[in-house]
């Protein structure tokens, strides 16, 4: 067993851990999985929900991704919020020298590797979330709640569980 002194903490999406802070108001809990408890178990999460900390509401309209700018459903700018949350999602991950983050896919702040389009038609597109990008630049590994596996066999290959 790791001592948590000396543990590798890891981000996490708040909404990932039953936090109602999606843009409707609800979560996407994933605490069913066995890893993620051992890990909460263990007390290596840390939530973030960096469009709550950029200091958008809940619930909130929907926004996506276009060319870069965080816009919502009616056309409005949110993208000052998703680059505040970004920031602090950063100043976490330094702060507890983080490595790895499990971040909600196909978010708008959090997806890596596809993100929705921006037409709000639940279209899929290369790309990241403005939050999964600001943590790859300072060297964090991106997973979601569909490879929560590769993460595991990571951390364990490491010797850090």
């Amino acid at each position: 067993m790791v001592s948590l002194s000396s543990a590798m903490k890891i981000l996490i999406s708040a909404c990932l851990l039953g936090q109602n802070v999606k843009y409707n108001g609800l979560n996407n809990s994933i605490l069913d999985n066995q890893f993620i408890k051992r890990l909460q178990s263990l007390n290596l999460l840390i939530p973030i929900c960096p469009e709550v900390d950029g200091g958008l509401s809940i619930p909130r309209v929907p926004v996506e991704i276009i060319k870069g700018r965080a816009i919502d459903k009616f056309g409005k700018d949110k993208t000052k919020h998703f680059q505040t949350g970004a920031k602090k999602a950063v100043i976490l991950a330094k702060k507890f020298n983080i490595k790895y983050a499990v971040l909600k896919s196909k978010s708008p702040s959090c997806g890596s590797g596809f993100i929705y389009d921006g037409s709000f038609s639940h279209t899929l597109i290369q790309g990241d979330g403005i939050t999964a990008l600001a943590l790859k630049k300072i060297g964090v590994q991106i997973f979601s709640e569909d490879n929560l596996d590769s993460l595991e066999k990571l951390v364990k290959l490491n010797g850090n569980l």
